[in-house]
């Protein structure tokens, strides 16, 4: 049978887009079962970053209960689908480009266990508290441009709790502002610009990231807990690492530099011998560049 692919709520407009490399990465997904040798060969970011395994470190760990089930919010071009259809019951993905979604589609169309739906979330009607997990992988920083209200990440995560079962759980993959990164001179993920999270996103551009205590508290106000705080290593889009409060890095411990592969960056100091110093001084989890955090109900 497969996966289904369902259009009926696309509006016609795709509101974002990484350009015509997307069409060169269709082509790809639909030509291709194994990405290796292109990956070698192709040093694009958006070719990197959509098809890499590594994206899936991200998720692939994570202790999900038998017999679950759980709904992917902005799944993009699937690269974290896979590794959720292999853990799961049955997956649902809604994503509103519809580009994106047939290239999330051709390279997992083979899993019995996923839907995929093309459109705004708000427009779908999916069953409430009915999910046991859901997913936010690099999401949350966008409800700005697509939560028109005056707290748009509270009312976001207000949303999508109402979707989750009384035991469930929200799974948040975000960079953190404050990330060791961006001081030692890499670009803001999502503006390009130096420092733009650190000295508070002094220009409103719809998309945001949050320091540790502002996620936590972000959280407990759509009426969500925290549960568990993750570190995503060198960040949760590429993680080759992931620390937690239980087991966090020790002074002895010999952490990656973060590579910019989309961006030119600085390097205004050597960040891993900058970490020692604040992992000996207990400062890790606020100067760790990305967070995973478990939310429950």
């Amino acid at each position: 049978m497969g996966a289904k692919l369902i259009l009926d709520y696309h509006t016609g407009i795709d509101h974002y887009s990484d350009g015509d490399i997307e069409d060169e990465l269709l082509e790809i997904v639909k030509t291709h079962k194994s990405y290796e040798k292109i990956l070698q060969k192709d040093d694009r970011w958006p070719i990197l970053y959509h098809l890499s395994p590594i994206r899936e470190n991200i998720i692939n760990w994570y202790p999900f209960k038998a017999s679950s089930n759980c709904l992917e919010i902005g799944g993009g071009c699937g690269a974290i689908t896979g590794a959720l259809c292999r853990s799961l019951d049955k997956v649902t993905t809604v994503e509103l480009s519809k580009r994106r979604a047939s290239i999330l589609y051709e390279r997992h169309k083979y899993n019995d266990n996923l839907t995929i739906y093309v459109g705004n979330l708000n427009d779908i009607p999916l069953q409430k508290n009915s999910y046991n997990y859901i997913i936010l992988n690099g999401v949350l920083e966008y409800a700005g441009m697509f939560t028109k209200t005056q707290n748009p990440y509270e009312d976001f995560l207000k949303n999508i709790k109402q979707y989750l079962k009384a035991d469930g759980e929200l799974l948040i993959a975000i960079e953190n502002r404050y990330g060791m990164k961006y001081f030692a001179g890499a670009r803001e993920d999502h503006t390009a610009q130096f420092f733009d999270g650190i000295e508070g996103y002094q220009k409103d551009h719809g998309i945001r990231t949050f320091g540790k205590k502002e996620l936590e508290g972000l959280i407990e106000k759509s009426g969500l807990h925290v549960k568990e705080f993750y570190y995503p290593h060198p960040d949760y889009k590429m993680p080759l690492e992931i620390f937690s409060d239980e087991r966090l890095p020790q002074s002895k411990t010999q952490l990656l530099n973060a590579y910019n592969f989309d961006y030119d960056r600085y390097t205004l100091f050597d960040e891993a011998k900058a970490f020692e110093g604040i992992i000996e001084n207990a400062q890790f989890p606020f100067f760790a560049n990305s967070f995973f955090v478990v939310c429950g109900v």
